[in-house]
């Protein structure tokens, strides 16, 4: 620490922001690490008035690096969920949209020496163990966050990152279908759990009297709606090994419906009720594997177009995923790709309140 303070950086990844430490910064007692976090980030608090989180799930995300000690990885990568208005810390998921800003903190930090051109960083993903390679532009041997690759709900355009994921079948629940089926019938509804990157409940939008396409606010207004999701996760929740996820951030449930704006499958997802303004990179890859499942409810409501990445709408725009998987029983998931971008907001010391 630093006069009380802690080294740290501000950073975009995807649609997501959060805040990138070194785990050598931090104390190495998970315990009161946790609470230094919510102290940093402004926690509990519906405004996180007093720290660095922006108010919402999507901001307020730290992202733990250290070097890795495994030789097949150059750091390791730790994501916690900072809840707004309750004092808690999760480590019960990735981030893939947080992932797609790791490559560069680590290279900024002097973990990993850059490229003079491209830079490839191999990632641990601590949360569950699986793999991501990271690439991007670092010309003369430093990072270059510009660049002209939009994606949808992040304003302007900034240098791709890409990322190729290895290793997320069963990442939370050891298993891609962890029910052991493509389809269930939970709390009155036919749904798929697929564990992909992320635990997600699939359902029809149309099978809660909806379009799948409504905006966020008009379904965070639905207090019937947000207590059916809760309800439906805690229950498949449980159907998936989890145990008791009343307080646990996953599984999220994604509604699915017929694509609209030209791509491949509609979607409007709840992390875990409150409605996403876009969607989770590794929650589209899940939702993209599960459509590719024939059986799955997801399934005959995927375009696949004519083969090639598979662009998931949600409430921002889209996201592009490409997934192979190898057929058999059960399937196995062979690669997941996205393209995301990154952004570095500040970079300096982050104080904690008292």
């Amino acid at each position: 620490m630093t006069s009380g303070g802690v080294p740290a950086a501000l950073l975009r990844g995807g649609t997501s922001k959060g805040l990138f430490l070194l785990a050598a910064d931090l104390p190495a007692d998970p315990a009161e690490r946790d609470d230094l976090l919510l102290r940093l980030m402004g926690s509990p608090d519906p405004a996180q008035i007093d720290g660095v989180g922006g108010a919402v799930p999507v901001t307020s995300k730290v992202a733990v690096v250290a070097p890795s000690d495994d030789p097949e990885h150059d750091v390791d990568y730790l994501f916690l969920q900072v809840g707004v208005d309750a004092a808690t810390v999760s480590d019960r998921q990735n981030c893939g949209n947080l992932l797609a800003a790791v490559g560069q903190f680590a290279v900024g930090r002097g973990l990993v020496a850059a490229g003079p051109e491209r830079t490839a960083v191999r990632i641990r993903m601590v949360n569950s163990g699986a793999t991501a390679v990271s690439r991007f532009a670092t010309p003369g041997g430093r990072v270059d966050f510009t660049g002209t690759t939009a994606i949808a709900g992040v304003p302007g355009t900034a240098a791709p990152v890409l990322l190729d994921m290895l290793g997320t079948e069963g990442s939370t629940t050891g298993a891609l279908l962890p029910t052991g089926r493509v389809a269930d019938r939970v709390d009155g509804l036919d749904v798929t759990c697929v564990d992909n990157g992320m635990p997600v409940v699939v359902v029809r939008a149309a099978d809660l009297g909806l379009t799948g396409h409504e905006p966020p606010a008009e379904l965070a207004a639905d207090a019937g709606l947000t207590a059916r999701v809760d309800a439906l996760r805690i229950r498949a929740g449980a159907l998936m090994g989890l145990g008791d996820v009343r307080d646990a951030p996953v599984p999220k449930t994604t509604l699915v419906a017929p694509p609209r704006t030209g791509g491949a499958i509609g979607t409007r997802t709840f992390i875990p009720v409150r409605p996403h303004p876009a969607i989770g990179v590794l929650g589209a890859v899940s939702v993209v594997t599960a459509g590719l499942l024939d059986g799955s409810v997801a399934h005959d409501l995927l375009d696949r177009g004519t083969g090639g990445p598979l662009a998931v709408e949600h409430p921002s725009g889209s996201l592009e995923v490409d997934v192979e998987i190898a057929p058999g029983d059960p399937p196995r998931v062979l690669r997941s790709t996205v393209v995301r971008t990154a952004r570095m907001l500040f970079d300096g010391v982050v104080f904690p309140r008292a």
